[in-house]
């Protein structure tokens, strides 16, 4: 048997349990790990919530991407072998926070050496995210990049992202949060009520992109400041977004491999803050659902 953490109900924190399962086999395709490190995201609490529908089959598994060593190899799979120390997205809703899970092998990629496997485990969903919105419309170097939500763990990854391409990046985020993204490089603006105009002072001109990570009304009152409304990119709220001329994320080939190299090469840092035991699975989530979070958190089975 194995640990893994679940909600039984969509709603609120209260429907959260840590329960026994067997360990998973892998179907064809797939590759069973001992996860070592879980990355724990936004979409986590939202899921529960209901945000993405409330359809699925419960309990639902929860954790959306991880880092291990590989303990099984499905029919098909001829890239892992067993041993091999990955990282990637579980397959079929099998979750990440758990002490053994299944990735999807096209989904996988090996772990560098130089890779920890608490910063691996932020790559799946964090890291590509963050190349996925710095990349989608293409700047070139030394025009203007604008992240919304910056102080998150996607947020500065994005800011260092753009630092390696010598993007004029601009960051809006808490205050609380100031150091974290002038550390990156990047110009700060703290949130709240007048951000459009304190960031329209910086950039009379307008942005070249808006990198949104936060959505909502939040959006609306930055969307103006671009250059041209089709170089809005949420990762939050694609339908206001697109409502407002622009995209949502869209994911692009091959990512998971190229931030991964990325990161090996030191120039990315996931920035994790705080690691938590699965048993505390739901501290971890609480204290990304706060929006407070300086960085990654991370689950340690």
């Amino acid at each position: 048997m194995s640990q893994v953490f679940v909600f039984k109900d969509y709603g609120g924190p209260e429907g959260q349990q840590l329960i026994e399962r067997d360990i998973p086999t892998p179907g064809s395709g797939e590759i069973a790990i001992e996860v070592r490190a879980a990355g724990v995201n936004p979409a986590d609490w939202k899921r529960r919530g209901g945000a993405f529908g409330t359809r699925g089959t419960l309990p639902a598994a929860m954790g959306l991407e991880a880092s291990g060593v590989v303990t099984a190899v499905g029919e098909g799979v001829d890239a892992f072998a067993l041993g091999d120390e990955v990282l990637g997205a579980p397959a079929r809703g099998l979750g990440a926070f758990a002490e053994h899970t299944i990735l999807d092998a096209s989904a996988t990629v090996a772990k560098p050496e130089e890779i920890s496997f608490t910063d691996a485990a932020t790559l799946p969903v964090a890291g590509t995210t963050a190349y996925d919105l710095t990349h989608q419309v293409e700047i070139e170097v030394g025009q203007t990049l604008l992240v919304l939500g910056a102080g998150g763990g996607v947020g500065l990854m994005a800011l260092q992202i753009a630092k390696v391409h010598q993007f004029r990046t601009i960051g809006v985020a808490s205050e609380s949060k100031r150091d974290l993204v002038e550390a990156t490089g990047a110009t700060f603006v703290p949130s709240g009520e007048g951000v459009a105009e304190r960031v329209r002072v910086l950039t009379p001109d307008g942005v070249d992109l808006l990198a949104d990570l936060v959505g909502g009304d939040a959006l609306r009152e930055l969307a103006p400041l671009a250059k041209d409304p089709s170089v809005i990119v949420s990762a939050a709220d694609g339908e206001t977004a697109v409502e407002l001329g622009g995209a949502g994320r869209e994911r692009s080939e091959g990512v998971l491999g190229t931030i991964t190299g990325v990161v090996q090469h030191g120039l990315v840092d996931p920035h994790v803050v705080q690691t938590y035991p699965l048993e505390r699975a739901a501290e971890a989530l609480a204290e990304v659902e706060t929006g407070h979070a300086r960085g990654k958190i991370v689950i340690r089975p």
